[in-house]
């Protein structure tokens, strides 16, 4: 399609979109559509409901931040639930700063900047449209045209909540030049925009001495005062400060506890009472959520000190740890990188997992729960089954790890060594092995680690190694006995006969001589044994089978190779097994005869067309699993 044409039609829906009348037809449109008058806590939290919501386990996953934001899903249902819902309600948790708390590099600005680009977006929509008057500066809302003394009547007919006063601007505008008659003043829809500084206001803290109020609540502009007379004249007053246009929006404010007293105190009053003071004016309402950011340094010495106590009760702490699950990790330096201009790079399987596994361990807590260690922890938050632990453990290792995730190895030096990485490969292919040697040289250059902090993080990274070790073996153990895939499907029937004869009480033919025969405990053992079945657990686990066996004979389907994930794995690694002098020899062979050739060319063109290699990291494996072979 020409592009100009997309820009045409872009502009074609912008104008379809305005809206503008008199507040007689506003009334309309309230009478109609109610929720045009909802509160800006309300507007946001049906902003991220109206994305729509999962319940995955005892969890509430959001749909809203599912595209940026990942392994957080515990906090976000905390944010949503504990405050964006009440908040909504008109319940007194509106009256508070939201602040996020956490590490660098957490997401707390991601999630901000989410916030606002989805309001943006949700006032553009039938459902989050909503009105101000127009030539507001601080796009009010209309309704707070009508009097206070008339609100309880026009609530109980139009069943809607009013809150706030005109501001000084709109308050004058009604008097000088429409003479009081409030059903003629000006209505328009209201598009949040922090562009166009509508809705979206955002603060950041410079330096004390140079930075003034006025960048909060606006300033007045001396060039007019000879005009209209007055300093308190609001024709004379700039309202583009940030709490003026971030008025029934959002206003970001950053690194908020690096700021000067005089900039938070201001905040006292619009918390607790919706108002602030600007000029020589009465107090102006205004309607807006005040999320802040900051980390854990900060925080405790903002608490520390008495002169701020005022300000602790008016905050809502929300702790915004790093993620901990080495999937959702995976996730977040795959967006990073797509981001990037390096598409034209092959990052090999399990580059970007080995990584994870790194970080995912700094940032992990010893648990006191008896034979649980790091990397066991790790892979039971990833949602791996561990021998001896379930699922429902983790909300006991939950509890007793209050802090986890709020120190470690951050994604951004993961991120700056993979792009070092990526930039130094001269083979347009980067492999496991080389991420994990540019997060070690990346140690050396990191100036504000102790030395057992660095020994610990080289701990870290020898794990990793181990964990890609086997991950390696398992791929390649997959591939070469898909070679063999005949050899496997006839262990696995041999296996199924066994298992039924064992269950049945009955005995096996042998298909040459006819003679019965006792099922094979020895061909079984060595299978349930790959898998980590123990002697105790052999006959549940084989009755487990036939049950699954017999489920699928009463519904006419074939119980098969790919029927039982865990009878599948054992018997691949029973076969890889029984291979791995094949194995060791085909991976290692300097000079390859023809059929070791042939070998290598199965399971690489394996290697590339079903796990995502390509030729060079194919190679690399091969030989890097033939030098672990022969240690």
């Amino acid at each position: 399609m020409d592009f100009l044409k997309l820009i045409e039609k872009h502009r074609t829906v912008e104008k379809q979109l305005a809206w503008e009348g008199t507040f007689k037809d506003y009334l309309d449109i309230v009478k109609e559509k109610p929720s045009v008058c909802q509160l800006a806590h309300a507007r946001i939290y049906n902003m991220i409901k109206s994305a729509g919501m999962e319940e995955k386990g005892d969890l509430r996953s959001y749909n809203f931040f599912a595209s940026e934001l990942f392994g957080l899903e515990k906090t976000l249902e905390t944010l949503v639930e504990e405050y964006f819902h009440p908040a909504a309600r008109r319940l007194d948790v509106r009256k508070r700063i939201l602040l996020l708390m956490g590490p660098v590099s957490g997401g707390k600005s991601t999630l901000v900047a989410m916030l606002k680009r989805g309001l943006e977006k949700y006032s553009r929509t039938n459902e989050g449209a909503f009105y101000g008057i127009k030539g507001c500066p601080m796009h009010e809302e209309p309704l707070h045209l009508i009097p206070r003394e008339l609100r309880k009547e026009f609530q109980d007919v139009y069943n809607v909540y009013i809150e706030g006063e005109l501001c000084p601007s709109c308050r004058m505008m009604l008097e000088t030049k429409y003479d009081g008659n409030i059903e003629q003043m000006p209505v328009e829809r209201v598009f949040l925009s922090e562009d166009n500084r509508s809705g979206i206001g955002t603060f950041t803290p410079s330096d004390p001495k140079s930075q003034d109020i006025a960048d909060l609540t606006g300033s007045m502009d001396f060039s007019t005062i000879t005009e209209y007379g007055s300093e308190s004249d609001p024709r004379a007053y700039r309202f583009d400060g940030e709490l003026n246009i971030a008025n029934r929006g959002l206003m970001e404010f950053q690194e908020m506890l690096k700021c000067d007293e005089k900039f938070l105190w201001n905040l006292l009053s619009l918390s607790q009472e919706g108002n602030f003071k600007a000029g020589r004016f009465a107090l102006i309402y205004a309607d807006e959520m005040i999320v802040a950011h900051t980390n854990e340094n900060e925080y405790k010495s903002f608490i520390s000190n008495k002169k701020n106590e005022a300000l602790q009760s008016r905050i809502i702490v929300i702790k915004i740890p790093y993620n901990l699950r080495v999937t959702d990790e995976v996730k977040i330096y795959e967006k990073l990188i797509k981001e990037s201009d390096l598409r034209n790079i092959h990052i090999a399987p399990h580059a970007m997992r080995v990584a994870s596994i790194f970080s995912v361990l700094s940032r992990l807590t010893e648990s006191k729960k008896q034979g649980m260690d790091l990397v066991k922890k790790m892979k039971l938050y990833d949602g791996e089954d561990v021998e001896g632990f379930k699922q429902k453990d983790l909300q006991e290792l939950q509890k007793e790890a209050v802090d986890e995730g709020m120190s470690g190895v951050d994604p951004r030096y993961v991120i700056n060594r993979l792009s070092s990485a990526l930039i130094r490969t001269s083979t347009r292919c980067i492999n496991p092995l080389d991420v994990l040697r540019a997060l070690k040289e990346g140690l050396d250059q990191h100036p504000s680690i102790t030395v057992e902090e660095r020994d610990n993080l080289l701990n870290f990274i020898s794990i990793a190694r181990q964990e890609y070790d086997e991950m390696a073996k398992k791929e390649v153990q997959k591939a070469f006995v898909y070679s063999y895939e005949e050899s496997a499907k006839t262990l696995f029937e041999n296996y199924l006969d066994n298992v039924e004869a064992f269950c049945n009480g009955a005995r096996l033919k042998d298909p040459i001589t006819d003679e019965e025969l006792a099922p094979d405990e020895k061909l079984m053992r060595s299978i349930e044994e790959q898998i980590g079945i123990a002697e105790s657990a052999k006959k549940v686990f084989r009755e487990e089978i036939l049950i699954r066996l017999s489920s699928y004979a009463r519904k006419n389907k074939r119980f098969d190779y790919n029927s039982h994930e865990r009878l599948r794995e054992a018997i691949e690694k029973k076969l890889f097994a029984d291979l791995k002098d094949v194995v060791k020899i085909t991976t290692s062979a300097k000079t390859p005869d023809a059929d070791q050739l042939k070998r290598i060319n199965q399971v690489s063109a394996r290697l590339i067309s079903d796990h995502g290699y390509c030729p060079n990291c194919a190679n690399e494996l091969l030989r890097y699993i033939g030098s672990l072979l022969n240690r």
